[in-house]
């Protein structure tokens, strides 16, 4: 049985932010943006963003025309309900089917492989279940970004937008529709609305912020993914150091792969003079799990601490109440991600680290960050990435009970992972070279605008840089096959 909402299939072509197609697109886009009269612009955005999207497949427009419809009359039905119960009916009958949709297509294909191994298993007598149902691109994000805005305007933070073309093109803005950053209403529509000329610095600022996303992804996370891919990918076969060393390879190629598409997806968005908020804020210069997570997938972390954890009662209740809020925040964090018990694994890991990091650290009572705290961090947001990373419970167990494997012997577990990695030291130390640069980038982002500041240095000084990034990215670019974001399957 074909998969529902199938991908289109190899060869065929798909406006990947790393694809030529893309590029050709935006630059059409862009030219004529700002040929078309201010009136119409919104008209046209709206029209490219769905034009964009039905390029993955028609029937990702129907769903996404749909949901826009449905929030938008019900946020407008709001101001008509003459009882808050009314209102709030209104409001469940607007999340409620999005949510189900979501735990449909999240939980679909791990019960599909259940019944399959029941099956196998002669504990149910049918024929195998052969089809795949796969997640439509962006839907959680949209589906997020349409939630948040019911609530808003629920709660009276936002005014109910009139015009439907203007609040269709904030669900469906080609840059961020596929994933995020999850914008909100208050931030977004009124940009779409104000009338903007042509900047040369947004559009320097703009193209210079894409180039780095590039960098992150084509060179540092494409070109990290091919040895964690294969070692995760069959993790039975390999044992010890190899491990370790893929499990932070796969946390700076998940960190690059997201982080630079949410690099393209703001300076894309800043050629038209639209400013979505920064997803990434050197999270692995973190000094606890809770900085990380407020630095890691912002627009996500803070919709689930506005529309989950705050509603639960945040930490305005009881103490135990406050610790349970938070764990069962993140699990839903873990869901989002998958239905697989990895996912939840993950999450819940993460709940637990917030809630011991609560009890440690008191709110309102002031603690020094000491420097061997960052290692720290990092090592353990490493283990947790495991889980996420594995292809099952089974996978993550296993290369947990063998990172150590023969590191007794410190020669002999030195050259085995060297075999599993199938790399030359060279080959090795070359992959780090680049992300050398990336820390040194992280790191004066914490003091200042990097791309800001260095725009303003001598000529001399800037464009070899310049040329240089786009070279090295030249040369890592697949040829012929452009690889999906890590998140496109969220």
């Amino acid at each position: 049985m074909k998969a529902l909402f199938n991908r289109k299939k190899a060869g065929e072509v798909l406006m990947l932010f790393n694809s030529i197609s893309f590029g050709i697109f935006l630059i059409i886009v862009f030219l004529l943006y700002y040929v078309v009269p201010h009136r119409y612009r919104w008209g046209f955005l709206l029209a490219a963003s769905y034009a964009f999207y039905m390029n993955l497949h028609l029937w990702y427009g129907i769903l996404l025309f749909l949901t826009t419809l449905l929030t938008y009359a019900l946020a407008l039905s709001f101001e008509k309900a003459q009882t808050q119960k009314r209102k709030r009916g209104m409001l469940l009958l607007g999340i409620l089917p999005l949510v189900l949709i979501l735990v449909f297509f999240k939980t679909a294909n791990p019960v599909i492989q259940r019944l399959n191994e029941m099956i196998s298993a002669g504990r149910l007598s049918m024929q195998p279940l052969t089809m795949t149902i796969l997640l439509p691109a962006g839907i959680s994000f949209y589906f997020f970004q349409s939630m948040g805005y019911l609530i808003d305007v629920y709660r009276g933070k936002t005014a109910a937008e009139k015009h439907f073309g203007y609040y269709a093109l904030f669900v469906s803005f080609f840059p961020q529709l596929l994933s995020g950053p999850i914008g909100r209403a208050d931030a977004l529509l009124p940009q779409y609305k104000k009338k903007r000329s042509f900047s040369y610095n947004n559009v320097t600022y703009g193209l210079k912020l894409m180039a780095w996303g590039y960098f992150k992804k084509l060179v540092i996370a494409d070109t990290f993914a091919i040895t964690v891919n294969k070692l995760f990918n069959n993790v039975n076969s390999y044992v010890g150091l190899a491990f370790i060393v893929v499990t932070v390879m796969f946390a700076i190629e998940i960190y690059c792969d997201f982080s630079g598409y949410s690099d393209i997806a703001v300076g894309c968005a800043r050629l038209f003079g639209i400013r979505l908020m920064t997803n990434f804020k050197s999270p692995y210069f973190s000094f606890s799990i809770k900085e990380f997570w407020s630095r890691w997938h912002i627009s996500l972390s803070t919709w689930f601490r506005d529309y989950v954890y705050i509603p639960l009662g945040g930490n305005r209740v009881a103490k135990w109440r406050h610790l349970l809020n938070l764990l069962l925040t993140f699990l839903v964090s873990g869901f989002w991600h998958g239905a697989a018990l990895t996912y939840i694994v993950w999450g819940g890991l993460h709940g637990l680290l917030q809630i011991v990091e609560t009890l440690v650290y008191p709110k309102g009572k002031a603690h020094k960050k000491h420097f061997w705290q960052l290692p720290v961090t990092f090592i353990v947001l490493c283990f947790t990435w495991i889980f996420f990373r594995a292809n099952s419970m089974e996978d993550a167990l296993w290369v947990i009970s063998r990172l150590f494997w023969d590191a007794s012997r410190p020669i002999n577990y030195l050259k085995t992972a060297v075999i599993c990695l199938d790399l030359s030291y060279v080959q090795l130390f070359a992959m780090w070279i680049p992300v050398l640069f990336l820390g040194i980038y992280d790191y004066l982002s914490l003091k200042f605008d990097v791309i800001k500041e260095f725009s303003r240095l001598k000529f001399f000084i800037r464009w070899p840089v310049y040329v240089l990034l786009l070279v090295t990215i030249a040369l890592f670019c697949p040829k012929g096959v452009a690889t999906e974001f890590i998140y496109f399957q969220f």
